[in-house]
């Protein structure tokens, strides 16, 4: 078995969602920016990290660029969390995409936000073909969102 697709974040990745962090409390998303809690597996205790919530055809899916983090493993455990930005939180639940759905979310993340993530996706974009796509997509946890 393989192990499991994980790149950990580096010091500056950590200043920089803080920051993103910061002011999307504060109500400013950043490039559709949201402050997902997500109650610890391990800790029982809530954990906060900025994400990017993507809109396809109105539906909403997070997609975890760096594989199987910490937000990840949490989700999959609580089986829920909140959304936030500014005063406006909103609970909700999810499907986890089976990886044959993941090409045409992976390719609109990249158009949206591969200038913010391109580096965790070892040169691959919004061009590649649908197999690269597909021969990529076990490596990156993708969630469809739904609204408590």
């Amino acid at each position: 078995m393989t192990a499991a697709r994980y790149i950990e974040p580096k010091k500056s990745t950590n200043a920089f969602n803080e920051v993103v962090a910061k002011l999307t409390r504060m109500g400013f998303s950043v490039w559709g920016s949201r402050v997902l809690t997500v109650v610890g597996r391990k800790s029982g205790e809530p954990r906060s990290v900025p994400v990017n919530l993507l809109t396809v055809d109105g539906v909403r899916y997070l997609v975890a660029p760096r594989g199987e983090t910490q937000w990840v493993r949490n989700l999959r455990v609580a089986g829920e969390g909140t959304l936030r930005v500014g005063k406006r939180v909103e609970g909700f639940t999810f499907r986890e995409l089976a990886d044959d759905e993941k090409p045409g979310i992976l390719r609109a993340y990249l158009k949206r936000w591969k200038f913010e993530v391109g580096v965790f996706f070892d040169g691959v974009d919004a061009k590649a073909s649908d197999e690269k796509l597909r021969e990529i997509a076990p490596g990156y946890p993708i969630f469809e969102i739904f609204t408590k």
